[in-house]
């Protein structure tokens, strides 16, 4: 993939769009109220990819990059910075930390022979963070949050060495909600939740496993079952009040069936 990609196409059109002539909505917007459809595309760009449905993924990744374009639009607008500032900032980034990529091996030190992406990251925000913690956005889905931070915190040596533990905690944290709730405490039921579904995450780093994709997969294959279940009560003659539950359940145990 190389030189003559065009992206001004795309560049012309937001243009024309925020310009006077163009349309109402498009010149209301602001990078606040594009918040929504920003983490809107880039989840649809996720289930493209988990669905390995590269038409749609080709699609959805188009609508992420008009997010760019549009974002670095306002921002142009208002003298902050231009896309073109956007593209070099990243691509300076990118060389700067691949050392051994772009760099000739003979000017370069010991030190930076040995950095890792996370050393030369951190050496770029030195003096821009107070914590560890502040390179995890607090706009991340909960989920992905959770596990960045117990990722930047098991990098500096908090966290656990063996497993058992990890099981400890996760038994200790349901037996602390389960607690909660017999006590009908609202809040600490809340509060003990969310122990529970941290210490889940931080049992699933052990695994590798990503708990924002482990859970979005999950849903993905719910949405699929439950369509069938409806499929099944639809074609039939009666409501879904009618169907008792172990009814509807071996409608969801057809839906299992045929995925394999």
């Amino acid at each position: 993939m190389k030189s003559n990609i065009d992206i001004n196409p795309l560049v012309d059109v937001v243009d024309i769009l925020r310009s006077p002539e163009g349309c109402s909505w498009d010149r209301q917007q602001t990078h606040e109220s594009l918040r929504p459809y920003f983490i809107e595309e880039t989840y649809e760009v996720i289930d493209a990819i988990d669905n390995k449905d590269m038409a749609n993924l080709r699609e959805e990744l188009g609508d992420v990059l008009l997010q760019v374009v549009f974002h670095s639009q306002l921002a142009e607008e208002h003298g902050h910075f231009t896309l073109q500032d956007v593209i070099n900032d990243v691509s300076a980034k990118m060389i700067r930390r691949h050392p051994k990529v772009f760099v000739d091996k003979n000017k370069m030190n010991d030190n930076e022979k040995t950095y890792t992406w996370d050393e030369l990251k951190a050496q770029e925000n030195k003096n821009i963070r107070k914590s560890v913690l502040d390179g995890v956005s607090k706009g991340l889905p909960s989920l992905m949050a959770a596990q960045k931070l117990q990722d930047k915190a098991g990098k500096l040596g908090f966290d656990w060495k063996e497993l058992d533990p990890i099981w400890a905690k996760v038994n200790e944290e349901i037996d602390e909600f389960k607690v909660a709730v017999a006590e009908n405490d609202r809040e600490n039921m809340e509060s003990e939740a969310g122990d529970v579904l941290f210490s889940l995450i931080n049992l699933f780093r052990w695994y590798k496993i990503s708990g924002e994709n482990a859970l979005n997969r999950t849903n993905t294959k719910f949405r699929q079952r439950f369509s069938h279940v409806e499929a099944c009560v639809n074609k039939s003659d009666r409501s879904w009040e009618d169907f008792s539950l172990a009814e509807l359940d071996a409608f969801w145990e057809e839906a299992k069936v045929q995925e394999k």
